[in-house]
């Protein structure tokens, strides 16, 4: 008995000390910054969360498998960039919803396109996901400044900006977007045959092979939906923003690994769990919010973010071994 208990509360442990964590966040910024637990700060938070969870989710998937994808920023800039032309195509401000819709398949494709050819690099070639997901990268965002000479593009129809701006019941319509992305990712992981050989692959892809899975086909898939994920964003940060330019999110890279690596994502693959990768995106939007409100340089914050993500895997170490060394 005393044994299970233990392990439940281990299997518990991350979610609740993420939860400590956000509490003691939210205690230190509400009495250091007195805007800070304004209801404005938390309706920003609710509008600037959705483009950043949307990238990580696309993260996500990658480390789960055991590799990484670099090429999730650019990805979003391309897809929106092939959105933008396709709606510019059918007469930009005068466009109408079937462009639109015409528009949102062109930037999936894409995303799922790019994401498909780092997939069979990675699963046929044997590369490594590094080297593979930044080669993507710089191909990208090569491809996306020599299309656009450096420029962005902008004119859309008026009803686009609600997609980005909206709110269903007082929800911003861009959490909405990410809560039924994180639900998707959550049964996907967690309910199919596919999330299961994910995992598989991560914690050993000779293993998984020799077991009879496929791990090729499912390398592929992973990368895929990386892709398309990473468009969803791109087709998002359209609508805020109201125009689309290759570098948008560029900054979004590092955090999106970060929260994954808060929530408990084991960096090797394996392990890690949906929900209590949107926890630790929270709070680093949070944190980002309390730290804007403070009146802290841009370029300071993006330092932070780099001595967080070493404090945060110095904390995991020490609370790995503090696991392994507790009794049961």
């Amino acid at each position: 008995m005393r044994a299970a208990f233990t392990r439940l509360l281990r299997g518990q442990g991350e979610i609740l000390g993420l939860l400590v964590f956000f509490a003691v966040v939210l205690v230190f910024f509400g009495l250091t910054t007195p805007r800070f637990l304004a209801a404005g700060t938390f309706q920003s938070i609710a509008f600037q969360l959705p483009e950043l969870g949307l990238l990580t989710l696309a993260m996500l998937l990658p480390i789960l498998s055991g590799g990484l994808n670099l090429a999730i920023t650019f990805t979003a800039n391309i897809a929106g960039l092939a959105m933008a032309w396709v709606i510019q195509l059918g007469g930009g401000p005068e466009a109408g919803l079937m462009m639109v819709l015409l528009g949102t398949a062109a930037a999936l494709a894409v995303g799922a396109l790019a994401g498909g050819v780092m997939g069979v690099v990675v699963a046929f070639v044997g590369a490594h996901p590094i080297l593979v997901s930044l080669a993507m990268m710089i191909f990208l965002r090569g491809l996306g400044e020599f299309l656009t000479r450096g420029g962005d593009i902008s004119g859309f129809p008026p009803f686009i900006a609600t997609i980005g701006h909206g709110t269903v019941f007082g929800i911003p319509l861009p959490l909405l977007i990410l809560l039924v992305a994180a639900l998707l990712w959550q049964v996907l992981l967690g309910r199919s045959r596919f999330g299961f050989s994910t995992y598989m692959a991560g914690s050993n892809l000779e293993a998984t092979r020799y077991s009879g899975i496929d791990t090729r086909r499912v390398l592929v898939l992973v990368y895929v939906l990386s892709g398309v994920m990473s468009a969803v964003a791109g087709i998002l940060m359209l609508t805020r923003f109201n125009s689309v330019r290759v570098g948008h999110g560029e900054a979004y890279l590092l955090i999106t690994v970060l929260a994954c690596f808060l929530g408990g994502v084991d960096p090797f693959g394996g392990f890690g769990r949906t929900a209590a990768v949107v926890l630790a995106l929270v709070i680093l939007q949070t944190i980002a919010s309390g730290l804007n409100l403070m009146g802290a340089h841009q370029h300071l914050a993006t330092a932070l973010w780099g001595v967080f993500l070493i404090a945060v895997m110095v904390g995991r170490w020490v609370w790995q071994r503090w696991s392994w060394r507790a009794p049961g």
